[in-house]
């Protein structure tokens, strides 16, 4: 059985996309036996442990910042360790600036052993690339010495090149489990608008709450948490808001499918993204969705004006816009024939494109040109 190595900064219990994807993925390849070293979050996080099919190795007090910057040196000491025990045939780094600098310095000393860069990134660019120049030349190494990188959308795929990466491209994006979010919609009351969204800046959920001031008898339905909550929730009572903004906190994702059914449009401004697991899972649910064309959603959510030339999928807004937010809302209230043949456009696309069955066979199929790189 070959073995693979996984280097991420996070995984289960502290999870985010790319921990959703690289589990996703890996409990699809029952033929490959896979460890990943990630950095433990928490004193009560198992040091060692297997999480679906993988075998997961913590490193780190649980002591925050520290600990983050110490997990780019320390993952080197234990993949050498295991590479000495199970002489992996080849490795993988979740995101380049969390993960990709021990990669590289692994590489460095097992140039031999071929070696896969995903690019996760949803954070801008510009802002990533300062956090790194404390470890510049390794963190250029970690593209430039990656056998393959595997960007989520095209968006990264351009970053890629701008890094310097000669080598092939192959684009993977993330997926939804199409099955699990299947159903009908669920009676409610007034119109609801949801995100299911970590509440960061770059997801503009406070331009949400500034339309809503132009969308009177509208809700507002937030699922998840974040270090803007109480920057959101005070913006919420200074638009005069608040008795219509519901801040549900972390929801655990089987139930995720629930508050979608029972919701009438998701809506996701972000001003950068690398992808987003939530708006395929939206389009599964079968929502109409409202977004920027910022980054990755750019290969997916196509707009009947601005993009005449493919099946419309979605409504497209500018970044920073709250008027132009309350204007779709307002379009997709008030044409639900047009809604139907685009949320039926969505799902189909999803379906064939993005389901995560998919996206485990074309992993499969990347893992054996890897091996074949021994």
């Amino acid at each position: 059985m070959k073995r693979v190595l996984i280097f991420s900064l996070a995984y289960y219990p502290h999870v985010g996309g790319a921990e959703v994807a690289i589990k996703e993925v890996t409990d699809r390849i029952r033929d490959i036996e896979f460890h990943l070293v990630t950095l433990r979050f928490s004193n009560t996080d198992k040091r060692e442990e297997s999480v679906g099919n993988i075998v997961v190795h913590r490193i780190g007090n649980g002591s925050g910042k520290l600990d983050k910057f110490l997990f780019q040196f320390g993952a080197v000491h234990v993949a050498w360790r295991l590479h000495r025990m199970k002489k992996f045939d080849a490795i993988w780094a979740m995101m380049a600036h969390s993960a990709g600098v021990p990669a590289a310095f692994f590489n460095l000393f097992h140039p031999d052993v071929p070696y896969a860069l995903s690019l996760q990134e949803g954070d801008p660019i510009p802002h990533i690339e300062r956090t790194m120049v404390p470890l510049w030349p390794l963190f250029t190494r970690a593209f430039t010495r990656a056998t393959m990188v595997l960007p989520l959308s095209s968006y990264l795929a351009r970053w890629a090149r701008n890094r310097r990466f000669t080598g092939p491209i192959e684009i993977v994006p993330n997926g939804v489990s199409v099955q699990d979010f299947a159903g009908v919609a669920i009676p409610h009351e007034q119109t609801i608008l949801i995100t299911t969204s970590r509440l960061v800046s770059k997801n503009a959920i406070d331009d949400v709450i500034r339309a809503l001031a132009l969308l009177p008898e509208v809700r507002f339905q937030v699922l998840g948490s974040g270090p803007e909550e109480s920057n959101l929730r005070a913006l919420a009572v200074a638009c005069g808001v608040h008795d219509r903004v519901e801040f549900l906190g972390h929801i655990d994702r089987s139930d995720m499918p629930k508050y979608l059914h029972a919701a009438d449009i998701f809506i996701r401004p972000s001003r950068t993204e690398g992808f987003g697991i939530s708006f395929m899972e939206a389009m599964a649910a079968g929502l109409p969705v409202t977004a920027t064309q910022e980054g990755g959603i750019a290969d997916f959510l196509f707009d009947a004006k601005r993009n005449p030339d493919k099946e419309t999928t979605g409504w497209a807004v500018d970044k920073n816009s709250p008027e132009q937010i309350a204007e779709a809302v307002r379009d997709i209230l008030a044409h639900p024939e047009q809604v139907a043949r685009v949320t039926a456009t969505a799902k189909h696309m999803v379906t064939e494109k993005y389901d995560w069955n998919l996206i485990a066979k074309q992993m499969r199929s990347i893992f054996d040109r890897l091996f074949q790189n021994r």
